[in-house]
């Protein structure tokens, strides 16, 4: 029989927003936990430089996110990283959390999940998938030394990873499916000044190639239906995201694309139940408006209990 532990709060996510939801519920002196079944951090921790976020000139992406959880501790935040949820139950008149060891019964909930990086749309992805198809540079980057190195996208994301990975690779080929690029013009003048990158537009990956160990990929001109090979020792695919929101589905309102929908106050169509970062569907994702979100959740889920007691 599983303890039960009931909470003012659980926050689910330990990215920028679930941190900066754990310093706020701290500071408001909840009884609340954090917890986390992967990385604390989220997405941000493999970035390899941050340069838009205030009181920063320029920081890496472990270094900030060590710090908001420095912060987050020492405010008095409680995280578990080591306890996967297995199911939840949100309605106005219940919340339940059950991980693997604890069944939790708060009175509100912050989801802060994030997003997971799309898989790369072809057979092979899960033959190569961390053996020549990688999503983090700063993880894996320095595997394909003084090797060729492909990389799928062109955003931020893809074209940040490329001019990291150009430390590295004896070549670096970005294969993007249209005729310019995504990325913040900043990004794209420093990339275009990098004589170690270079681009075929216009194309997709159709197939990964090899025997043992990948070596090429089959890519196609989706204006010229024209079908070539090109060299890589491994790939790194920045496609998009997918939100993860899989266990909440049940009980909050998604959008058509998977989004936690909510509005400037974070409440989701559940009272007590918000949402925060990236998860939630709204016109821009940065870092700064996922801790804004993560804010605001706190604030409003600190509000929600109170006036709940009050009217009890």
């Amino acid at each position: 029989m599983k303890e039960e532990k009931r909470l003012d709060l659980v926050i689910i996510g330990s990215g920028p927003s679930g941190l900066t939801a754990a310093i706020y519920a701290a500071r408001s002196r909840l009884d609340f936990i954090v917890l986390e079944d992967d990385l604390i951090g989220g997405q941000i921790r493999s970035t390899y430089v941050v340069e838009n976020y205030p009181g920063f000139l320029s920081i890496g992406g472990q270094e900030l996110v060590d710090k908001m959880y420095e912060q987050a501790i020492k405010a008095g935040a409680n995280i578990d990283e080591f306890d996967p949820i297995i199911s939840v139950r949100l309605t106005e008149e219940e919340k339940v959390v059950e991980t693997e060891n604890y069944i939790y019964k708060p009175e509100a909930v912050i989801i802060a999940t994030g997003s997971k990086y799309r898989s790369l749309p072809i057979p092979e992805e899960s033959t190569y998938h961390g053996n020549g198809i990688h999503h983090c540079e700063l993880c894996d980057g320095e595997m394909y030394d003084g090797k060729d190195i492909v990389v799928v996208g062109g955003g931020n994301s893809a074209v940040e990873g490329a001019m990291f990975l150009s430390k590295y690779g004896k070549t670096v080929t970005i294969v993007h499916q249209f005729d310019t690029l995504q990325a913040e013009k900043r990004l794209q003048e420093e990339l275009f000044r990098n004589k170690k990158i270079k681009i075929i537009w216009d194309s997709e990956v159709r197939h990964a190639l090899g025997e043992s160990r990948l070596e090429s990929l089959q890519i196609e001109n989706i204006k010229t239906k024209e079908v070539t090979n090109i060299k890589a020792d491994g790939v790194f695919a920045y496609i998009g995201m997918i939100p993860k929101t899989e266990l909440f589905k049940e009980y909050v309102k998604l959008n058509v694309w998977g989004y936690i929908e909510a509005g400037e106050t974070t409440e989701t169509n559940v009272k007590g139940v918000f949402v925060a970062g990236d998860v939630r569907s709204k016109i821009i994702r940065q870092l700064t408006t996922a801790t804004a979100d993560g804010t605001v959740a706190a604030l409003m889920a600190e509000r929600y209990i109170v006036e709940k007691r009050r009217n009890k």
